[in-house]
């Protein structure tokens, strides 16, 4: 009993000594920082360390050419503004000049409205008979046709397989491929 009594007072002795370090040396600097804050502990003399960078202000002055100009819209997607060529020994400046594009393409015709059919069967005769599908509008008409026949005077039957059939408007155009329904 006395050495577990012992043990604990130790530990809590060591956690509050932990804890008057941490606080002693202070916050720790964020993770992302890359150098570290000089304090007066660990400051240096000027000129017995790490030298220091001449700053050439001049620079700071002139445009360079790889920047991008303020006009300039990063999300457009357009032809590239050119910069007219400035005399020998003057300053630059960039000034844009439009690059025609030209008109726009034309606008698509809108695609035909879906075949309002439902596949709900097929009848397979033995012999040369081809398979006859059976199709309905969903207000109670029922239509059923071969291969290259035309139903409701709008859509001709391409194929019809056991699973789905395939239709198309007469006028060659909205091809689609219908799923058995079964209802």
């Amino acid at each position: 009993m006395r050495a577990s009594r012992r043990q604990l007072l130790l530990l809590a002795v060591l956690v509050a000594v932990a804890i008057a370090i941490v606080r002693w040396r202070g916050p720790a600097a964020p993770v992302g920082d890359a150098a570290p804050v000089r304090t007066t502990a660990n400051a240096q003399a000027p000129g017995a360390g790490s030298p220091v960078a001449d700053i050439r202000l001049e620079l700071l002055d002139g445009r360079t050419d790889n920047r991008v100009s303020a006009d300039r819209n990063l999300f457009r997607f357009e032809a590239r503004r050119v910069a007219s060529a400035a005399p020998t020994g003057a300053r630059r400046r960039a000034v844009p000049v439009e690059v025609p594009t030209g008109p726009p393409p034309p606008a698509l015709p809108p695609p035909p409205p879906p075949i309002p059919l439902r596949f709900i069967g097929y009848l397979d005769q033995e012999g040369a008979v081809p398979r006859l599908a059976v199709l309905s509008d969903g207000r109670g008409n029922v239509f059923s046709g071969k291969e290259g026949d035309i139903i409701e005077g709008r859509y001709r039957v391409l194929r019809v397989g056991t699973d789905s059939a395939d239709l198309i408007y007469v006028d060659g155009r909205g091809r689609q491929t219908i799923r058995l329904s079964g209802q």
